[in-house]
């Protein structure tokens, strides 16, 4: 006998698997459907090529028709392979195609046979502060091969809440704060880099500079050393576009994981260095190396880390360290340079806001605060408005284009009135989540700061997804809001800005993470002509 799956939908949404055998008489039929071509002296090869088509018209339709998600909307390609989905984040615009369908579909699409993109606004409740397990994509987050495991690569959550707890105390903002002074040495020369296009009356490519100073930062607070972008105003051995080429690779990769590892992400490949994951891994190897010799350093992320394993050195090994290292750093620069760019380039699409930031700044200063070469993060979070503005560019775009991926347990799950079965992949899209009518209400697609301001903030972080939820949440976004509020703060207070072409929209391309670019601008210091 053969069995294949139909569904059989009950109540408002709810669907149950049940089984279907295939009579003789049709097992018979195929049989026969493949033996025709036989019949006619056609050779193997032909025939195994004739089976394949077969099985895999076969398989489409079980996909498509007889699968548990089948009336859940979306795609057709979809509903057959994952390759629809892969080929939207080779396109680089991923994000923008499942807020389309979201919008035209409602608050369930489904992505690939086995895995529906949610946009309920009981999905971050249900889904990511829950303790399911995550897909398998996030294997991907073994950097640079298998042997390296980051918490962030493990599936099972209380073994990643228990790995995560070993690193955590590095990222706490108490901590961070110590290291404060160093990281406004690398701010200062980032407002150098500014002042010297402002003076030359040169057009200026701020996503550079921000991600030169995110690198920068990112060294600092993991190694206690800036890897030299700010001081020499380039992009220094090709890190960062090599980030870029990372940054496509894992998004795809993670699907194949097995092929990932036999052909990438393997000891000899991490030997060679070659390209995409060892330049990255090498050069923060080559830091913590550098680092360790050092015992002069301050108490930075790492001295947090090389104390824990000395306390636990069964649990904590050198790879894992090199690991969090290597994926703190690649992933800490386009989150933190994409943040800084959304909040600037949003403001220069309404001056109003910008102006009215600086009015704060400037009552602020009035006040004996904001003073400083850079405003001190304190300073920076006695800003409302600013505030607000930070949170609106974010959730209006925001550096995290990925579905947060979960898997629904043992006797399925359901979100509203909708169930899903055992084994169904559910992700949440912060930016779909974040552009979503029924969390935001019919303003969603409007830059509109005072949304923070109305007295309902924490109402609204339920569906604020920029450094995910729940045991997954990014480590690092303590560093991130840090080093945001000081040189939006800054910046504001100190420059005005104007983009080159006030009409060209910036552009953006769509991997792990967002990187937007090209919207060069010009530069001018108040209290300067221009």
């Amino acid at each position: 006998m053969c069995r294949f799956v139909a569904v059989r939908m009950y109540g408002a949404y709810k669907l149950q698997v049940i089984p279907v055998t295939v009579s003789k008489l049709s097992v018979l039929l195929i049989c026969t459907a493949m033996a025709f071509p036989l019949q006619f002296g056609i050779t193997l090869p032909n025939v195994l090529v004739y089976l394949f088509v077969l099985c895999a018209i076969g398989l489409a339709i079980q996909r498509r028709y007889f699968s548990a998600l089948s009336n859940i909307p979306g795609p057709f390609w979809a509903s057959i392979t994952r390759l629809w989905n892969v080929w939207y984040i080779v396109k680089g615009d991923h994000n923008l195609r499942l807020i389309d369908l979201h919008a035209k579909h409602g608050h369930f699409v489904r992505l690939s046979p086995d895995e529906v993109s949610i946009s309920h606004p009981d999905g971050p409740r249900v889904v990511l502060q829950a303790l399911l397990r995550k897909s398998d994509w996030y294997r991907i987050f073994s950097l640079p091969d298998y042997r390296y495991r980051a918490p962030q690569a493990e599936l099972d959550p209380k073994t990643k809440i228990k790995r995560s707890k070993l690193f955590l105390s590095g990222f706490s903002l108490s901590h961070l704060l110590k290291s404060e002074e160093h990281f406004d040495r690398n701010i200062e020369r980032l407002l150098e880099w500014m002042n010297k296009h402002a003076q030359e009356h040169r057009p200026m490519h701020l996503d550079k500079f921000f991600s030169y100073a995110a690198f920068d930062n990112a060294g600092e607070a993991v190694f206690s050393q800036s890897f030299g972008f700010l001081e020499k105003g380039e992009d220094v051995g090709g890190s960062i576009q090599n980030s870029r080429y990372l940054n496509r690779y894992l998004g795809i990769a993670g699907y194949a994981y097995w092929l990932h590892v036999l052909l990438v992400a393997n000891p000899i490949m991490t030997w060679t260095g070659i390209l995409p994951l060892g330049h990255v891994f090498h050069t923060s190897k080559a830091a913590l190396e550098k680092r360790r010799k050092d015992p002069g350093a301050r108490f930075d992320i790492i001295a947090h880390w090389l104390k824990t394993q000395k306390e636990r050195p069964d649990q904590l090994s050198d790879r894992n360290i090199e690991a969090q290292a290597t994926l703190s750093v690649a992933a800490g620069s386009d989150t933190l340079s994409c943040s800084l760019q959304s909040f600037v380039y949003h403001l220069l699409r309404h001056p109003v806001f910008w102006q009215r930031a600086q009015a704060e700044i400037k009552d602020a200063q009035s006040q004996g605060r904001c003073t400083g070469r850079v405003v001190s993060y304190h300073d920076s979070q006695q800003l409302p408005f600013l505030q607000a503005c930070i949170h609106e560019s974010l959730r209006i775009y925001g550096p995290s284009p990925f579905g947060l991926a979960r898997i629904a347990p043992e006797g399925g799950i359901t979100i509203g009135e909708t169930y899903f079965p055992k084994g169904t992949i559910l992700s949440i899209n912060p930016q779909v989540m974040q552009k979503s009518e029924a969390c935001w209400g019919p303003d969603v697609n409007e830059f509109k700061p005072d949304r923070w301001m109305d007295g309902e903030i924490a109402a609204r972080y339920k569906h604020m997804l920029v450094f995910g939820m729940g045991y997954n949440r990014c480590p690092g976004e303590h560093l991130a809001y840090l080093q945001i509020s000081k040189i939006a703060a800054t910046i504001v207070r100190d420059y005005s800005i104007r983009q080159v072409d006030p009409e060209q929209k910036w552009t953006i391309e769509t991997y792990l993470n967002c990187v937007p670019h090209s919207w060069p601008v010009y530069i001018q210091k108040l209290g300067e002509k221009a």
